[in-house]
Order: C-alpha cells, then sequence, then structure tokens
C-alpha cells in the first residue's frame, strides 16, 4: 500500500490504479489514456452525487452511472467498456487492501449487440489497388501500405510502427510489434512483397531528408520522419472513396485479409497466430462472416432458395 496517498479518496485512488496499470501490467499509452478518460467519467458523476470517498459507493450508485451512460446516448459497447474499467478499478482496490468492499463485484456488463466487421469483396479490393495511381515517391509509399494492411492482415499501429530491421523479405516474412509489445511473424509474399520491395528500393530513399532525424522506421512522411496513423488513415480513406467506398478503415482491410484467407481455406488458428490474436475466440468471429457469405452464395445460385 502507498502511504502517500489517502486510502479512501476516488481521486487518489484512481491515480494509483493508473500507476499500476502502467508499471506493474505494462500497459500501452493508449490503453491508459482511454482508463483515465473512463475513469474521469466516473469520478465527475460520483461527485455530481456528491460522493468523494472509496467507502461511500454503493452498488446502486454504479447501477446509476450505468443508466446515467445510456440516457447520454452512449453505445452499449461504450457503456460496457466504461463499467469494466469501473469493475477493473473496484478490484484494484480490494486486492491492494484498500477496501474489503466491492460494490461492483455482482454486477454484470450490459449485453452488447454483435457486430460483424466490414468487410470488403474480393472484387473491391482489386479495384481498389487497380485505382491507386503510385506514382511518386508517396503513389509507391501508399500503394505498399494499401498491400502490407491487406496483404499481411497489420493494425495501422504495427504498420506505422515498422522499422527496416524488421522487414526480413528474403526470408519471407515482417517482424511485427503488436498489443502488449509482443512480436509476431507475419507472412509476406506476392503482391504485398513486391509492393514493399519497389517502396524501400525506390521511394524510401527520395522521402530521405538530410535535416531530419534519422530513423528506421519503414514508412516515412513527405518530411522523413516516421509516419503516422492519422496520415494512414487519411491514405487509406482516399483510397476508399476512389472507388465509392466512404469512410474506408485500416481496419477493414485487416478484417477482409482474415475473411478472405478463411474463404480460402486458411485454417483458424493459422489465421489468429497471423493476426496476433491471444484469443481463439477473438478470431472466431470470422467465421460468423464466412457463413454470411455461404448463406449469400446459397441463396443466390439454388433454384429454389
Amino acid at each position: 500500500m502507498n502511504d502517500s496517498i489517502d486510502t479512501d479518496d476516488i481521486v487518489d485512488l484512481s491515480a494509483e490504479y493508473i500507476a499500476y496499470l502502467r508499471i506493474e501490467r505494462g500497459s500501452s499509452p493508449r490503453t491508459i489514456e482511454a482508463y483515465e478518460a473512463d475513469l474521469q467519467k466516473y469520478q465527475d458523476f460520483l461527485i455530481s452525487r456528491d460522493i468523494e470517498r472509496l467507502s461511500a459507493i454503493t452498488r446502486d450508485d454504479i447501477v446509476a452511472f450505468e443508466a446515467h451512460l445510456f440516457e447520454c446516448g452512449f453505445a452499449a459497447s461504450t457503456v460496457s467498456r466504461r463499467i469494466s474499467v469501473v469493475k477493473g478499478f473496484h478490484r484494484f482496490c480490494v486486492a491492494e487492501d484498500y477496501t474489503q468492499e466491492n460494490p461492483a463485484a455482482a454486477l454484470p456488463l450490459p449485453k452488447t449487440p454483435e457486430r460483424l466487421p466490414d468487410v470488403l469483396a474480393i472484387d473491391q479490393v482489386n479495384k481498389l489497388f487497380d485505382a491507386l495511381d503510385g506514382e511518386g515517391a508517396a503513389g509507391v509509399r501508399d500503394r505498399a501500405m494499401l498491400e502490407v494492411l491487406y496483404g499481411c492482415g497489420l493494425r495501422v499501429s504495427e504498420l506505422v510502427g515498422l522499422n527496416v530491421s524488421d522487414v526480413l523479405l528474403d526470408q519471407g516474412y515482417l517482424l511485427v510489434t503488436g498489443k502488449g509489445d509482443k512480436q509476431r511473424i507475419s507472412p509476406i509474399s506476392g503482391a504485398a512483397d513486391r509492393a514493399l520491395r519497389a517502396y524501400l528500393d525506390t521511394a524510401r530513399t527520395q522521402l530521405q531528408k538530410p535535416y531530419a532525424k534519422p530513423t528506421d522506421a519503414v514508412f516515412l512522411n513527405a518530411r522523413g520522419g516516421r509516419l503516422t496513423r492519422q496520415s494512414v488513415f487519411k491514405v487509406v480513406a482516399r483510397a476508399g472513396r476512389a472507388i465509392g467506398v466512404d469512410n474506408l478503415h485500416p481496419h477493414t482491410l485487416r478484417h477482409s485479409f482474415a475473411t478472405h484467407m478463411l474463404e480460402g481455406g486458411a485454417d483458424l488458428r493459422v489465421i489468429q497466430d497471423i493476426l496476433g490474436h491471444s484469443d481463439i475466440s477473438t478470431t472466431q468471429i470470422y467465421t460468423h462472416i464466412d457463413r454470411s457469405h455461404l448463406r449469400e452464395e446459397y441463396l443466390h445460385a439454388h433454384p429454389r432458395a
């Protein structure tokens, strides 16, 4: 127990919980930022009810917080995430002996409707790459980015985090750093391999600037620095608009990769390993998409369907 904090003050304990996630659990900066925002919403709600002490919180207060979130129009998935953060916070307080009572212990998470991820059809993927002009260093880079996103099923954070030392094309794979800094091998071949080679052979050198800080990043911006996630979002969205797909997201290319792999006969465990899913249940969402595809084909083809 940290003797420097007020062991009944919600603000102090929230800060202690965030420190625990950062130091002991090794949570990513983005996860920490999200938890801080969710806990702040919880604190603000409790303060609005004149509750500032951990010992004063009851199960009814947390139920009221959940109802408040729904009344504010938040989606069930958002409410579920915030209640999950609240439950984690109270579990932490019990585990660290700040209290013996956990008012959130028996509180179930709100049920969220299953939503299948957006996926491009294979002909849309082909049109997407056919529509890319690939002119100039930036054009060669953008093609390589999209080919790798779809060809390897990477998350956008994994794409921008790639370093030149992670690219082992002669051996046929990339060394990818995923969530929780876990590393995995992602196979690369075909169009993605060719596009990445073309970019590394010529365009990347053209994007390097003598005034820029040296970087091992694979994908560079116009100033010679590491490309940001936001820049990738813009490139992908622009490519989507060229084929009439609004708000195309990098994650859609990842979902499309997994779905098309499954439709092509790949084993679910293989897809799990390539995507970097720690739990097979996360990968199984793509079996639902595949079943949907089969039903569509059946209805289209069967004479009495």
